[in-house]
């Protein structure tokens, strides 16, 4: 671990390579999951003000979840999140032709119709970041679904922070990234 501003991150995020394979895994991590999208106070209420635009780009049962629960719910532990289909799939989770899983809210978003790209949870994985009060961790996510995504950017070299280059800048900001890719740097080439 290593400290960039009031980030704990993670070597993980050097070390390990990762490049999203949909045509392997569908977007299992959009389905296949125990709790909704990760979402802070700012991206809850950005959900309520773009669901009507985002609303002609999902399933009916999606959107029957989401008028039954809101277009956000707080978990049992008190976070808020997406809401989930059975337990299972976001509700915002539209499929293509292929049956892959994608985002409704991005789908709107590469449309034109909303300027908000979908949850930076959702933009960042594997990353995931646990804010605490004195600093946030970053974390990467090891889950067995994306093994395929781990052998794709194992072959074309490509590491963890390089593939969500643009949800960290959205995250964290451009500064902290270049001082990321600095350490990154440093780092590799003492492995």
């Amino acid at each position: 671990m290593f400290q960039l501003g009031k980030t704990i991150v993670s070597e993980d995020i050097i070390e390990k390579d990762f490049v999203c394979n949909l045509s392997a895994c569908k977007g299992a991590c959009c389905v296949d999951g125990e709790a909704g999208a990760p979402l802070d106070k700012e991206e809850a209420k950005i959900l309520e003000e773009i669901y009507p635009k985002v609303k002609p780009f999902l399933r009916k049962e999606g959107i029957a979840v989401i008028e039954k629960e809101g277009t956000w719910v707080t978990s049992e532990w008190g976070e808020l999140e997406t809401p989930l289909l059975h337990g299972k799939d976001c509700a915002y989770v539209i499929f293509d032709e292929k049956k892959t899983a994608l985002c409704g809210i991005e789908e709107a978003y590469n449309s034109g119709a909303i300027d908000w790209k979908k949850p930076v949870s959702c933009h960042l994985y594997p990353i995931r970041v646990k804010d605490y009060s004195e600093f946030s961790a970053v974390n990467y996510h090891k889950w067995e679904i994306c093994d395929d995504a781990c052998t794709l950017g194992k072959e074309l070299q490509v590491p963890v922070y390089k593939f969500v280059k643009q949800a960290l800048v959205r995250k964290f900001g451009q500064n902290w990234y270049d001082e990321l890719e600095k350490v990154a740097e440093k780092h590799l080439k003492t492995l």
